[in-house]
């Protein structure tokens, strides 16, 4: 029997990034953009296998939670020069080194694009596999009559406009009229001139005249500007969007760039093409995220039981210190709201602290919600609390916001991370909310599962589920 051929997406990410700091980790729709990558490279399924290249251990942490495999890469691969294809060459030997056999096919997918979908993971896996292509990328169809300037013979063409984002930031005169230095010489002190009458130096010839400046002349690129046909007459061109690149593994090394053979095009849809190269195409590429990303959160058909982390998700995580030691923390009166409204829509619930702070028991008795508190494995008394009282973990929503909730994120059927989470919780999360902890995550949550006006009455509790659940026991 053939085995299967192994299908290697490689997503390269660096940690120093010039335009934009900390690109690769910036949140899009909650989620970081290395993360993104990563998720949508697990979906596509004739990808066996995902890897991220980093020198950054941050990104390496996330991308980690978020279930790729990290290959280290070396500072000699990580400067301002280095190139995705040395990076991939670099992950091609270390996949090798890690599973014992070579990759038949490599992917190249960036995670600056943040809207990459599985089925363009597929689209360029699919050419190679099925489809004899040795490269293939993503492309956007376009009809757009494209443009350029033309100069006459020999003149050299004008430099390129200002970018309208430096127009704002351009230095300021070293002096103002009000700053201006004084002159160096008064009148009393001016020196003597130079030259006398009798000395003065025979007049310079004038300069020689100089070319009047070129006039730039526009001619169509892909088009004859007197022949303008209908878009329906035309046939489409095609943009590469940077997003998915698909290599034969063994060409790839043979010719060492993505671009060899026969290639193919995979369109894909040209509102989801986005490069975030600067802080404004991650300001458009947020703004377009609640229009663009498929929306996946639960509802109450999917869930039976909802676990809450305390201090991050309930609260702000701040906590306030009086002259006593004692410590306050602050909550919000739409999560109590939330918790009444789960409560009595019948759904398992339960607060799961490693805290030892009192504030924790207190607010679990004011919402009439089980507590387990002081945890130190809060993975196993949740397992222990599902096996208790017979939940399916996979029919669980646990809600955290630290790398101590990412165990139990693993855990359950629907990991959830409150806005403001750290990055790695963020990337291993199914859903994020909109809001942050202690600013009404818990009341979105409840939202999710029963609708805006928390409907309980839409929403029935299963025969035989209690209407409270007795106090929490430690396993």
């Amino acid at each position: 029997m053939t085995a299967p051929r192994t299908v290697l997406a490689v997503i390269p990410a660096r940690g120093g990034s010039k335009g934009l700091p900390g690109k690769n980790l910036a949140p899009v729709g909650g989620v970081p953009l290395v993360a993104r990558a990563v998720r949508a490279c697990l979906a596509a399924w004739r990808v066996t296998h995902v890897a991220v290249s980093t020198d950054d251990p941050e990104i390496a942490a996330v991308a980690s939670g978020a279930g790729a495999e990290v290959v280290a890469r070396p500072a000699a691969l990580a400067g301002d020069t280095a190139t995705s294809e040395a990076a991939l060459l670099h992950a091609l030997d270390a996949h090798e080194a890690r599973h014992g056999r070579p990759a038949d096919v490599v992917l190249l997918v960036q995670c600056t694009s943040p809207f990459v979908t599985p089925g363009d993971v597929d689209g360029v896996a699919a050419q190679v596999l099925d489809h004899g292509a040795d490269t293939a990328l993503t492309v956007a169809p376009s009809h757009g009559f494209l443009w350029h300037e033309t100069f006459p013979t020999g003149t050299p063409p004008r430099p390129p406009a200002p970018s309208p984002h430096t127009a704002a930031t351009a230095p300021p005169p070293q002096h103002t009229a009000a700053t201006a230095p004084p002159p160096q010489h008064t009148a009393a002190t001016a020196p003597p001139p130079q030259h006398t009458a009798a000395t003065a130096p025979p007049p310079q010839p004038a300069p020689p005249p100089q070319p009047p400046t070129p006039v730039p002349h526009a001619e169509g690129v892909n088009h004859d500007r007197a022949h303008r046909p209908r878009r329906q007459d035309r046939r489409p061109e095609y943009l590469e969007t940077g997003a998915a690149y698909a290599m034969e593994a063994a060409g790839f090394r043979t010719h060492g760039h993505r671009f060899f053979g026969r290639t193919a095009l995979v369109p894909t849809d040209p509102a989801r093409v986005l490069e975030i190269d600067d802080p404004h195409d991650l300001a458009r590429a947020r703004a377009l995220a609640p229009l663009l990303d498929p929306v996946d959160t639960p509802t109450r058909a999917d869930v039976d039981a909802v676990v809450l982390d305390f201090d991050g998700t309930q609260t702000d995580d701040r906590v306030l210190v009086d002259s006593d030691g004692r410590e306050l923390v602050a909550v919000h009166r739409g999560d109590g709201l939330g918790v009444a409204a789960l409560r009595r829509a019948g759904l398992h619930l339960l607060i799961l602290s490693t805290e030892r702070n009192p504030v924790v028991a207190a607010r679990a008795r004011k919402l009439h919600v089980p507590v387990l508190h002081g945890i130190d494995r809060k993975d196993a008394a949740l397992k222990h609390w599902c096996e208790e009282y017979g939940v399916d973990p996979q029919r669980v929503l646990y809600a955290g916001n630290d790398v101590n909730d990412l165990p139990c994120l693993a855990l359950v059927g629907w990991p959830v991370a409150v806005a403001d989470a750290h990055a790695a919780v963020r990337a291993a999360a199914r859903a994020v909310t909109t809001a942050r902890g202690g600013a009404g995550a818990v009341r979105e949550i409840a939202a999710w599962l029963l609708g805006p006006a928390l409907d309980t009455t839409a929403h029935p509790p299963p025969p035989g589920t209690p209407s409270r659940l007795p106090q929490g026991k430690r396993p």
